[in-house]
């Protein structure tokens, strides 16, 4: 994984495509909201962005091309997007990156 810090665009965050980061702040070694917490559906403790965004790195490998147009077909930026839930949990649990795991529950 290749990641930019400082990049000057949008309103924060972090961004991966394929296998690079491009990080608004200053580094990914800070802990942020998950999704879900964000959007009211649950309490959860922050996480770790570098491994939110490691997930998203995986997710990539795994998809290739097919990676975004599935990425934004399940909702795109959200709280109810596969691909992000599973990046958070990922980032809390250090396993089920891949956002069809079986038998895990989806928040």
């Amino acid at each position: 994984m290749l990641a930019f810090d400082c990049v000057p665009f949008g309103p924060g965050g972090a961004l991966t495509l394929g296998n690079v980061v491009l990080n608004t702040g200053e580094s990914l070694d800070v802990a942020c909201d998950t999704y879900a917490h964000r959007a009211g559906l649950c309490v959860e403790p922050p996480v770790p962005l570098c491994a939110h965004e490691a997930a998203h790195v995986l997710q990539y490998m795994a998809l290739g091309p097919l990676f975004l147009p599935l990425y934004f077909a399940c909702g795109g930026i959200s709280a109810h997007n596969r691909f992000e839930r599973a990046a958070d949990r990922y980032a809390r649990e250090g396993c089920g990156w891949w956002p069809w795991a079986a038998g895990l529950r989806q928040p």
